[in-house]
């Protein structure tokens, strides 16, 4: 498709917005065909229709839930939905009809956003939005109220700039993203498509780098950029800072939880996922396919690997090279008797050891005598 040169010709108005500009078709399916579109076995009558899905607890008839934990459990005996995916270890004890899958939180996600898509916009711009007239800005974009759009912004096929957003110079924005409300994108940022910015997040924000002086502290300027790839996810008021020299990576399929600090120069590789209120200090290397716990923090300059599991408010103070799951934190004390009694918590496993091997060997004399 053509893209637009500003000044645009496709004004919305704010009347026309508010009847149009977001929304969304109701969608109904029968059991019978989400278990052909989702590979699942089918427990009941596949003419049943549902158009939503909830909780067992709040499901009505005409409600599709699910059961991943057995916690939940007690609720299943009395669910009023018309379905219910389970397990084929719980599909027993399932009252009503039951899909049956492999890994029934996957599905559940699946079919959750078959039932309920998104929002569909009509492609415009807002007539209160301000818009730099150098901005290429693809016709089936949408960019909404008090949006601000820089020099030199490219907004690709199908994004939405939700209202309220900030775009600075030289931005660059792939296919089929949307910026939800009040989103800051500062100069040079580059996304990918299909990604999705919650409310108040900010990339390209300036890192946090100032050289000691002895009258204060002298700013370091920070030059670089940040790099968003395709399908990644940043939650609500999660800042990614620009780099100092080079850029800020976020790879393929990163999904970020809400208030997550990523400083200067931090590489995040593909598909890790890092909970909410993380901090990831600068120059750090995150691998692929990581889990990162909340309220973790994770100091600078430092490397982990792909395929690791960092736990809730674990402190991670060097380099990761091995996969697995890792824990640990203690009590804040003197920095150097912490340091000593930490490389002694290293050594339990040892002194334990030795301990056993001495107590067996003193057994072993005390049984001579």
């Amino acid at each position: 498709m053509r893209s637009l040169r500003l000044p645009p010709r496709r004004l919305l108005n704010k009347h026309a917005l508010s009847a149009r500009s977001l929304t969304v078709d109701g969608v109904t399916l029968t059991l019978g065909e989400l278990a052909v579109r989702f590979g699942c076995s089918l427990r009941g009558d596949p003419n049943v229709a549902v158009n939503h899905v909830a909780s067992l607890e709040s499901a009505d008839e005409a409600a599709l839930a699910f059961l991943a934990n057995a916690k939940y459990r007690p609720h299943l005996a009395t669910t009023r939905a018309a379905a219910v995916i389970v397990d084929t270890a719980t599909v027993a004890a399932c009252p009503v009809a039951a899909l049956i899958a492999k890994d029934p939180y996957l599905t559940y996600a699946r079919v959750a956003a078959l039932l309920h898509p998104q929002p569909q916009f009509v492609p415009g711009i807002h007539i209160t939005a301000v818009v730099d007239s150098s901005a290429v800005i693809e016709g089936s974009a949408y960019i909404g109220a008090h949006v601000v759009i820089e020099a030199g912004v490219r907004i690709g096929e199908r994004t939405m700039i939700g209202p309220g957003c900030v775009v600075g110079r030289d931005v660059t924005i792939g296919a089929d993203t949307r910026l939800l409300a009040k989103v800051s994108v500062l100069d040079r940022t580059v996304i990918g498509d299909r990604c999705v910015l919650n409310p108040g997040a900010v990339l390209g924000s300036e890192g946090f780098g100032f050289a000691p002086d002895k009258q204060g502290w002298v700013k370091v300027p920070q030059l670089g950029g940040v790099r968003i790839g395709n399908d990644v996810e940043i939650g609500a008021n999660t800042t990614i800072d620009r780099g100092a020299i080079g850029d800020t990576v976020i790879e393929d399929g990163v999904k970020l939880d809400n208030q997550i600090q990523i400083a200067h120069n931090v590489r995040i590789g593909a598909h890790t996922a890092i909970a909410a209120c993380t901090g990831v200090s600068g120059s750090t290397t995150i691998g692929k396919r990581c889990m990162i716990a909340g309220q973790v923090g994770i100091a600078g300059h430092l490397s982990i690997c792909d395929n690791v599991i960092v736990t809730g408010k674990t402190m991670v103070s060097a380099s990761i090279r091995e996969p697995g799951m890792y824990s640990g934190s203690l009590h804040a004390e003197e920095a150097r008797k912490f340091r000593r009694n930490a490389a002694r918590f290293a050594q339990l496993d040892e002194l334990a050891k030795e301990l056993r091997r001495l107590i067996g060997k003193k057994q072993k004399l005390g049984g001579n005598e």
